[in-house]
């Protein structure tokens, strides 16, 4: 089976004079396997012999051809049109159970949460969808129960969407006035208490934060009271803390039958489902779903790179974590040092107790939001004067900022030459520009990329020279586990090759784990009061954070990733009486 996929966005023809067209073996044979109809070529996939040289000739990168097995035909359950994408399968919702959905961006999970809230029909293909068709398509599974539910009423179903940020615009009013509106459960004020938004029921959206907005979307969801619940991505944005709030609640919520999470944050998907779904494939071009897992052994096989009942191989190399936490580097001396340092704002101050980070040591920043990780970062970048202390020396700096939202109307090329990408630097481009795949967004404009392709650009932009400090701050939003992982090698072989000092911020515990040599701990009462210490060697630090939020982990056996410790089992107990919260 043959699968060709044109990008439009990318492709432009009155540019590239259809080299596609005129270098195609096929059509100088006679025969028509691409040719030009309309605005853009169209191939002929029954007619294309996956020779490959359209993909190579095409300057934009908008022509993919892929090889698929036969029998995935039969699988096939939405196509976007011809020469579009295509998603063979789909994940199977388990009443009374937590269904969690992993795999790459691209690979079709928007697409099949779609599908399984009812706004989106299957076409199987081609032509229209109908809803009577994928009845009967899946008629002697569960699905088939599922969807005649779904589609005749009588399971009401509600969509925590991927994209938050457009909320605002379609729904104004203050935050009460708003749930109060979609509740049909009665349980207003327990929802709002238990994920911490009741202090927000008089702001008015508009006014939201990205984490606050998250929650309001996640109460909204719980309170139309469904039978379904889809969540696309609903720990965006928000620190630890708060992410194992979301994914105790969900755990314990007793209304909807079927609960159905999107998540790329592995520990957080690990403690709250019970199986998993993976979606692999190539991003934009099709998407295929995995067996049902049990979700330990699909976290497991995900990071191994090989899923053992499909027999197919989606990374070539497995993800390993240390068995043990890596030891401080300390050769070469202090690289950067900072006296107490004491930062006051109208009604919020910082105090960072003194400290000192090494070369080729990766600092990772941890701890809630709003108790001033990011003022601490624009304080070491020279970006803000600290009220009392300072910084040791004058060093290099390159900042990478929090959000990706940066005001910028030029190509990405454009775009890192502006920030003093070394194009001659052999580290950059091995370790970084390769790594993160960057070759095909060169030529786009930095507004249309999505959030994730801006995050990838905006690290590379901070790594894309040689310097003596590094500030990453919150480098995985946007990015599925696959890119996050990337971005975390990236960061390390940079560190190391180049000897210098690498701080970064960020809320997923696993890239954490994966990153960091030693930590800085942020504590406090969030937007009033914020201590920082350290940096701590990663076990004494880790048990100083999660202490403070009462969470322990463990090391899987198979992997050594690390795992949380479900609240109050016998694991759980045993390391708190230990005072051991970082396995």
């Amino acid at each position: 089976m043959r699968v060709a996929v044109l990008d439009r966005d990318r492709c432009q023809p009155k540019r590239c004079q259809l080299e596609c067209i005129r270098y195609c073996p096929v059509n100088r044979t006679g025969k028509k396997a691409i040719e030009f109809l309309g605005d853009f070529p169209f191939i002929y996939e029954d007619v294309c012999i996956g020779c490959g040289i359209c993909v190579k000739k095409c300057p934009f990168g908008a022509i993919h051809i892929e090889n698929l097995p036969d029998e995935l035909g039969k699988e096939i359950v939405h196509s976007y049109g011809p020469n579009a994408f295509r998603l063979f399968g789909l994940p199977v919702p388990v009443e009374g159970s937590v269904v969690g959905i992993l795999g790459r961006n691209g690979t079709g999970k928007s697409t099949a949460m779609s599908i399984l809230a009812g706004l989106l029909v299957p076409n199987f293909g081609s032509g229209e969808g109908d809803r009577e068709r994928v009845v009967r398509r899946y008629a002697r599974t569960r699905l088939g129960a599922y969807f005649k539910g779904l589609y005749d009423g009588s399971l009401r179903v509600s969509l925590k969407p991927q994209f938050i940020e457009a909320i605002p615009r379609a729904v104004r009013g203050r935050v009460g006035e708003v749930l109060s509106r979609v509740d049909r459960s009665g349980m207003l004020e327990r929802v709002s208490e238990l994920l911490g938004i009741s202090h927000l029921m008089d702001r008015s959206m508009e006014t939201l934060s990205g984490g606050e907005l998250q929650k309001v979307a996640i109460a909204a969801a719980i309170l139309r009271d469904p039978d379904i619940l889809i969540l696309d991505e609903p720990t965006s944005y928000l620190d630890i803390r708060e992410r194992m709030r979301i994914a105790t609640l969900v755990r314990d919520l007793g209304g909807p039958r079927f609960k159905v999470v999107v998540e790329h944050d592995l520990a957080v998907l690990d403690y709250l489902a019970d199986y998993v779904h993976i979606f692999y494939g190539k991003g934009g071009v099709y998407g295929i779903v995995s067996e049902p897992k049990v979700v330990r052994v699909g976290i497991n096989e995900y990071l191994n790179g090989m899923l053992k009942a499909e027999n197919v191989r989606i990374r070539d190399k497995p993800v390993t974590f240390f068995a043990h936490p890596p030891r401080r580097r300390v050769e070469g001396g202090a690289s950067i040092s900072w006296t107490r340092l004491v930062k006051g704002f109208e009604s919020f101050t910082l105090t960072v107790e003194p400290g000192r980070a090494y070369k080729g040591e990766i600092v990772g920043v941890v701890g809630p939001n709003a108790t001033g990780k990011t003022t601490f970062m624009r304080i070491l970048g020279g970006r803000l004067e600290p009220d009392e202390g300072g910084v040791s020396a004058e060093l290099g700096v390159r900042l990478k900022p929090q959000y990706v939202d940066v005001p910028f109307e030029g190509s990405v090329s454009e775009f890192l030459e502006e920030a003093g990408v070394d194009w001659a630097d052999e580290v950059f481009k091995l370790e970084v520009f390769n790594r993160l795949e960057l070759e095909r967004l060169l030529d786009l404009r930095f507004p249309s990329l999505s959030g994730g392709e801006k995050q990838l650009v905006l690290v590379a932009a901070c790594l894309g020279a040689a310097s003596d400090v590094y500030l990453l701050d919150e480098p995985t939003a946007y990015l599925d586990v696959e890119m996050r992982m990337r971005v975390a090698r990236a960061i390390r072989e940079s560190t190391l090759k180049r000897g210098s000092v690498t701080f970064v911020v960020d809320h997923d515990i696993y890239f954490i784990d994966l990153v960091s040599d030693a930590l800085m701990v942020f504590e406090g009462e969030p937007g009033v009061r914020g201590t920082a210490s350290g940096p701590y060697p990663m076990r004494e630090g880790m048990n100083r954070f999660l202490r403070g939020m009462g969470i322990t982990f463990r090391r899987d056996p198979s992997t050594g990733r690390p795992r949380i410790n479900k609240l109050g089992s016998r694991m759980d107990e045993i390391q708190k009486k230990r005072g051991e919260y970082y396995y």
